[in-house]
């Protein structure tokens, strides 16, 4: 009877071995059939540039932000880190963003769209999102024409939950050049308002292995008003991908903010529009020096 509970113990565990090994090459199989494009990924997977005001960063920024996405099928909350470097004041600047956490909760058919592994992060694993580079040269600076800003940004594969299609574990690209235009200023800089437009080439490799990488047109244009202390930008941004499989997100991005001194508090609402699905809002503070 000890021998029999012993080649039945052996059994039992080996077939445990078995199914856990089918599982793991399941869920592996299963990467295979991502679709990588803005449509079928998490909201901070596919990063759609800000629309700037077309001058170089004279100050440094620090900024913490608490985002919440909300889509029918996925609630998403996140926290971004953003940092803005000057290196020659009023001619170039560095930027740094970081999605430090998210958390996430699909549906079971939201999942199944989007060929993802769980609708959750396993409760004893955390992930961060992806670290993005950016670099900024003043190209133009002119109050009768306008003024042109050349942006040269790089996003890491540093994102977690490929499996859930969170993250794209791949690198991305793009280059822009925004130009920006004041239509009305006070002498004393208190009121104004400005326009913007932004174009560009972006680009993100994907699971393909015949077409290795997608290949978009970045665009966007926007207003901002100034009346100090308040500053209010709303702005249309986004990307035409040459697949056609979800790869033509625009957002139309709402950003009030409110200066004392170095302090500002931020304001955001975003509302996703083609193969943006999310409505997004959020609250952050920024330090300025």
């Amino acid at each position: 009877m000890r021998y029999f509970f012993i080649l039945l113990s052996s059994i039992l565990l080996l077939f445990s071995f078995r199914v856990a090994a089918q599982t793991e090459g399941d869920w592996r199989d299963k990467m295979l059939l991502l679709v990588y494009a803005p449509r079928y990924f998490g909201p901070n997977a596919f990063p759609l540039p800000e629309l700037r005001s077309g001058k170089a960063p004279v100050r440094y920024e620090v900024e913490m932000r608490g985002e919440y996405h909300a889509y029918s099928g996925d609630k998403t909350q996140d926290l971004f880190l953003r940092a803005l470097l000057p290196i020659v004041k009023g001619r170039a600047g560095i930027e740094i963003r970081f999605v430090a956490l998210e958390k996430y909760k699909l549906t079971p058919e939201t999942r199944d769209e989007r060929n993802a592994a769980e609708t959750e992060c396993p409760p004893n694993e955390k992930y961060n999102g992806d670290l993005t580079i950016s670099a900024f040269y003043q190209l133009l600076r002119s109050e009768k024409w306008a003024d042109a800003l050349f942006g040269l940004h790089l996003k890491t594969a540093t994102g977690g939950r490929l499996c859930d299609a969170r993250f794209t574990d791949a690198a991305t690209y793009w280059v822009d050049l925004t130009a920006g235009k004041d239509l009305l200023k006070s002498k004393n800089q208190r009121y104004a308002l400005r326009l913007q437009a932004l174009a560009g080439f972006y680009c993100w490799m994907t699971n393909d292995m015949i077409h290795r990488q997608n290949d978009a047109f970045l665009y966007g244009a926007g207003l901002t008003g100034i009346f100090r202390p308040f500053e209010f930008s709303s702005s249309l941004a986004g990307f035409s991908g040459y697949k056609n499989n979800g790869d033509h997100p625009l957002l139309w991005r709402n950003n009030l903010q409110f200066e004392y001194r170095n302090h500002i508090l931020s304001f955001h609402y975003v509302h996703g529009m083609k193969d943006s699905l999310y409505e997004t809002y959020s609250a952050g503070y920024i330090f300025r020096f």
